[in-house]
């Protein structure tokens, strides 16, 4: 097959910054979101998977020097794929089962002469025994945690990571307007869960997941039921949607059928906070503060529980191979322009929840999932 590489999307400069700062001779990535991040590579299925587990035979793992080119530490079954489309041209591949990644990373860290140096490592994806293991084999390298910084590093997002976090969010709404006008009374969870994921994989996300239940189902994250949907429910989702490992994350409602006076009135209200939350999303104001006013705001308005999941989804950084990650107060006022993840959850009569990706501007908020403005009633 013809080589596929992709363009780096990463923000370079500020690393380099940032490994300047920490007085870094090279870093180190284990995890999902920063190993797609510098790489430029997605891994699917089982190949992602090895990325989150700390102790896993098969890890992969980056080398980022301040100096020289890029090192990708792999297992055979990671090669074709990392040769083919990561846009790291040299590759290192170690024996999985019969030898350690760390062992051969440490010989890579020898050979690139950085042995004696500072290097920084995720330190959350790094087992114990593996960070023994790397200090055993280089007793003079200088192991320290990068892990904040990569965070900080990933914070101001380049244009080109703009454009395909939205175009992964337009992905994602357009799976919502196919599927949610084709939802009939007597249908499944399961069965309407199964359209969305198909319509999204369609469309060319690599992959998808996410909850869809009937406002009846009382534990909307206990995954899709064979409960059906009658009319009057309200149809609740949370979805994300990778595409080459950015995702579209937007959660959206639908009513079955003409919504009642009560949900009419339920949909003004919380919608109302909602916007009014979104516009207070500007660099430099911190999360916790645009969470406390909706907060208050939903009090006045006696809705209960006005923040649910809001009060912890505000402010979330959208990452690669990671749909969140943590919540943060935004970067310093000059950094604008970093997407966060916006959710609120309300229970009136029927609970309602929406989640938007939006960027934070100088005196604009950009929508990056503007295509469903306003939550459908099929």
């Amino acid at each position: 097959m013809n080589s596929v590489k992709r363009e780096s999307l990463a923000n370079v400069a500020r690393l380099r910054e940032r490994v300047d700062r920490q007085r870094l001779s090279a870093v180190v990535v284990r995890s999902g979101q920063n190993f797609t991040y510098l790489s430029g590579l997605a891994y699917p299925g089982t190949l992602a998977r090895h990325l989150d587990l700390t102790d896993s035979a098969r890890g992969v793992l980056l080398v980022w020097p301040r100096d020289g080119e890029p090192v990708v530490v792999l297992n055979k079954i990671a090669e074709g794929l990392t040769r083919r489309d990561s846009r790291v041209d040299r590759i290192e591949v170690y024996e999985a089962y019969n030898e350690s990644p760390y062992q051969r990373l440490a010989q890579v860290l020898k050979a690139l002469g950085l042995a004696h140096e500072r290097v920084g490592f995720e330190r959350s994806y790094v087992s114990a025994a593996h960070w023994e293991e790397v200090q055993r084999e280089l007793p003079h390298l200088t192991m320290v945690d990068c892990s904040a910084m990569m965070d900080e590093v990933r914070w101001v997002k380049t244009e080109a990571e703009i454009r395909l976090i939205k175009k992964g969010a337009d992905l994602l709404d357009d799976a919502y307007l196919e599927v949610f006008p084709t939802i009939r009374p007597g249908e499944t969870e399961r069965a309407v869960h199964s359209r969305l994921i198909a319509s999204c994989l369609r469309r060319g996300a690599n992959w998808a997941h996410g909850i869809l239940n009937s406002s009846r189902n009382l534990i909307p994250y206990a995954g899709e039921s064979d409960g059906t949907f009658e009319r009057g429910d309200v149809v609740r989702t949370d979805y994300v949607a990778y595409l080459d490992g950015y995702p579209g994350h937007q959660s959206r409602n639908a009513v079955m059928g003409k919504p009642s006076v009560a949900q009419v009135r339920d949909y003004h209200i919380t919608r109302g906070i909602y916007g009014r939350t979104i516009d207070r999303c500007r660099p430099g104001v911190a999360a916790g503060e645009v969470a406390g006013r909706l907060l208050a705001v939903g009090q006045e308005q006696r809705v209960a529980r006005a923040i649910d999941v809001g009060e912890r989804d505000l402010g979330r950084c959208v990452e690669p191979a990671a749909h969140i990650r943590a919540v943060l107060a935004p970067p310093r006022r000059e950094e604008t322009r970093t997407p966060v993840s916006v959710e609120s959850f309300y229970a009136l009569d029927d609970p309602v929840g929406r989640k938007d990706l939006v960027r934070p501007g100088g005196r604009d908020l950009d929508d990056l999932g503007a295509k469903v403005a306003q939550d459908i009633h099929p």
